[in-house]
């Protein structure tokens, strides 16, 4: 080209100078001609230069695209992300798998925004690209946002898609609005085992196992023949409705299916048998197959768990290890309820060290398996210690620490932990406000219950049954009764757990009829009554004195139902039997007793004694105490108070020197209330608050009763008044000063360690009535409300 151009510089040069003039138009079109060849020359050299960088980008776009792939592929979402980012060109196909990929690894909200992204740049959205989408929503529990894609199908006409619809099953059931995704299922034209199996699947996701088997039996009539998935769904539908029936007729299919050999379906048999209370049909399939693998064992492990049986838990455990084959994370999580069962914090600590050892952790379900097996086993700082130290935290991490701590009495922490795990941007679901709200009514917090409450219905989750009974229990923990029946009342589907709570709510506050009416109502609605179930009707009978229909009960229990009565039915037979003051007939039935005697059993003996001063039985149930307590401190407090009570003044120095000579202590009894946030504790005589002299002055106004006609009270014994400790009774004290530190109206909240004596509740009733004021006041297992003067309570204990 260079050689040209020279030459052309050189004619040009001669043609101006030797050429005559006539010749100079065949020079110009010379010119002009290979002009236009030097411009076709230029131009195909640019044509192609342009086709090499072409195909250079073509070569290195495809590059790009085997890598994103990859890393798809493997699951290396930062690695796809900085690829994407260095991208220049990206089609929808491109946009898609970053939006699978963030998907598939748990990044919802992520995908979900990587989603609108696409649609502002103007990507159109493919039938691939819905189905992550869709997926994505599930994962965030995002009912609005699946409803907006749900809306999109229709205007891109993929609203009937297959693919698309059986993610539309699953995300609706993932959120709970299982009435759409059958909606979504009836409505798809044509339907394939991934339809059904998506279906069977959504019922198990709503807990709804009987739909879900009615749901594989309307699959086969249309002629699909279940595959492994439809297998392992029915199995698990069949664990939830706790059909041991049903079970074994999954299981025949099973068999038919030439599935046994499956290890996903032998798993599952095991673990539906366990889950079903059946553990030797679980070792019966167990010991017919042929290959055991870790995941079977593994079933093994949490049937035996599941079942009562924690010393066989740990024994299968073994024999996996001798059989050569390792135990995973899996094994450990299924053996920690083992170890809550048998108590023993040296079995947990070893389970939590061989984790450790085995470099298991840190493991965020192992992590919270063990905050739950701390929590139960009574040991609060160690779930926090094992929570402190997670490097990744989820919402079943702190609800279980919440519930830890709940079920250890350290309610402060357990609300701190709650208002943390929103800081944290987790936002509480169904099973974070059942394990919260107990919480609430042990500390007597009605105000920030009816918050939750609030929360509740703001969330969507007010229709949850589970969540209801909570509510339920908690309104009537707290002394609203008639909150408690509200909810009740809006229970759409009452299982067992919901009769119950409102039972035992109108049994704890004397209304024993009507509690007794709602049992009759239960058996009528055909729901069959539990253990539970008469536990809170024979209190019932027990608090409104009803003993005939205490016993009637009692022995229905055993004949219609088929329940044996264990330690608790007995409990309130004794304290029913107590109060109308038969003794003698309390002390047959505990000789009579199938079970072994506890010291609280004798006990109940014990106290029913002291309450109508029978003295010789009072010391019989005495040597049963000590024959099994030698150290029980109550034992020699109610005996020293009986003594007092009946004037024998040197069997109480005896007792006292007995305490003194074994160094047992009185419990101090503490009495706390809340005011404005904080509480403040008291003992008896106890003059550390700042206003103790307004506090005594405002006891001594009211105990002088300038309304004697407004209520009688019982006449107080002589030897009472030995002392004026009585006077000055923790809870006297803890109740003035609610009475002067709250607002005229509110309601005075006081929480109470041990048992509160029929004096302060004879004063108590006294504030409630003088001062138009409502009295909250609790001890660790129930709570008694005073309003206007009207004890609502009859003294459960």
């Amino acid at each position: 080209m260079a050689a040209i151009l020279s030459l052309i510089s050189s004619f040009k040069l001669v043609t101006n100078e030797n050429i005559p003039q006539k010749g100079a138009k065949r020079a110009s079109e010379f010119i002009k001609q290979y002009d236009n060849i030097k411009h076709k020359a230029f131009s195909s050299v640019r044509t192609t230069k342009l086709q090499v960088k072409t195909s250079i980008e073509k070569t290195s776009l495809i590059r790009q695209m085997k890598v994103l792939v990859s890393y798809v592929e493997s699951g290396s979402v930062d690695n796809a992300l900085q690829l994407f980012d260095e991208m220049d060109k990206r089609s929808s196909f491109v946009w898609n798998l970053v939006i699978r990929v963030l998907t598939n690894n748990g990044f919802f909200v992520e995908a979900l925004d990587l989603y609108d992204q696409m649609c502002f740049k103007g990507v159109r959205a493919d039938k691939f690209t819905f189905p992550f989408v869709i997926k994505a929503c599930g994962g965030c529990l995002d009912v609005f946002e699946g409803q907006k894609v749900h809306a999109k199908l229709f205007i891109v006409g993929l609203d009937l898609d297959l693919h698309i619809c059986n993610s539309l099953i699953l995300m609706y059931a993932k959120v709970g609005c299982i009435e759409f995704a059958e909606k979504v299922f009836d409505e798809m034209p044509v339907r394939d085992l991934v339809s059904w199996n998506s279906m069977i699947q959504g019922y198990i996701l709503v807990n709804d196992g009987l739909s879900s088997l009615e749901c594989v039996c309307k699959m086969q009539q249309h002629n699909f023949q279940p595959d492994r998935f439809t297998i392992v769904s029915a199995l698990h539908a069949t664990s939830l409705v706790c059909s041991v029936l049903k079970g074994k007729e999954i299981h025949a299919l099973v068999i038919k299916s030439k599935l046994q050999c499956n290890e996903m379906v032998h798993t599952s048999l095991l673990d539906m048998y366990g889950k079903c209370g059946n553990i030797c049909y679980a070792e019966r399939v167990f010991n017919m197959s042929s290959c055991i693998h870790v995941a079977a064992w593994n079933a093994m492990i949490r049937g035996y768990a599941l079942n009562g049986q924690p010393f066989e838990s740990f024994t299968c455990l073994r024999k996996m290890q001798e059989n050569g084959l390792k135990s995973d994370y899996v094994s450990l999580i299924n053996l920690l309820p083992s170890c809550s069962q048998v108590g023993s914090l040296l079995s947990s600590k070893t389970v939590h060290a061989y984790a450790i050892r085995m470099g298991f952790l840190p493991h965020i379900v192992l992590d919270t398996a063990l905050i739950d097996m701390y929590g139960k086993c009574s040991e609060p700082k160690l779930a926090k210690l094992v929570f402190d130290q997670m490097h990744q935290r989820n919402l079943i991490s702190h609800t279980t620490l919440i519930s830890a701590l709940g079920q250890n009495g350290q309610y402060r922490d357990a609300l701190r932990i709650f208002f943390d795990m929103w800081s944290d941007g987790f936002k509480a679901d169904a099973m974070t406000i059942t394990a919260i709200l107990p919480v609430y009514y042990e500390i007597a917090s009605l105000r920030e219950g009816k918050q939750i409450h609030g929360y509740v219905v703001k969330l969507g989750i007010c229709s949850n049954t589970y969540v209801l009974n909570s509510l339920t229990y908690m309104y009537s923990r707290c002394g609203d009764l008639v909150s408690a029946r509200d909810v009740f009342d809006g229970i759409l589907l009452k299982d067992v757990i919901s009769w119950n709570s409102i039972i035992m709510a109108y049994a704890i506050h004397g209304y024993g009829e009507i509690s007794v009416s709602l049992f009759s109502e239960m058996k009528k609605k055909g729901v069959n009554p539990n253990s539970s179930t008469f536990v809170s009707v024979l209190t019932s009978c027990s608090v409104s004195g009803m003993v005939e229909e205490g016993w009637n009960y009692f022995t229905e229990m055993k004949i219609e139902h088929g329940i044996d009565p264990c330690i608790e039915h007995y409990g309130c037979m004794l304290d029913l039997l107590g109060r109308v003051g038969d003794l003698n007939k309390a002390k047959e039935l505990i000789t009579k007793m199938p079970l072994e005697l506890t010291s609280r059993i004798w006990g109940s003996l014990l106290a029913a004694s002291r309450q109508h001063k029978d003295v010789e039985l009072a010391e019989f149930a005495a040597k049963q105490i000590l024959s099994i307590e030698s150290d029980n401190t109550g034992l020699y407090v109610l005996l020293s108070n009986l003594y007092a009570e009946t004037g024998r003044w040197e069997d109480v120095r005896r007792v006292k020197s007995i305490m003194e000579s074994q160094n047992l202590k009185k419990t101090v009894g503490l009495t706390m209330v809340d005011i404005k946030d904080k509480t403040f504790k008291f003992k008896d005589q106890d003059r550390s608050h700042e206003h103790s002299y307004l506090i005594y002055n405002v006891l001594d106004i009211i105990l002088k009763d300038p309304y004697n006609n407004l209520i009688k009270f019982k006449p107080v014994d002589l030897l009472k008044k030995k002392s004026k400790s009585a006077d000055w009774h923790s809870v006297r004290l803890a109740v003035c000063c609610g009475l002067i530190s709250t607002p005229i109206g509110s309601p005075i909240l006081v929480r109470k360690n041990v048992r509160i004596c029929e004096d302060c509740h004879d004063v108590m009733k006294k504030i409630s009535l003088i001062c138009h004021r409502k009295i909250i006041v609790g001890d660790s297992k129930i709570f008694h409300h005073f309003e206007h003067g009207q004890c609502s309570c009859r003294g459960y204990w």
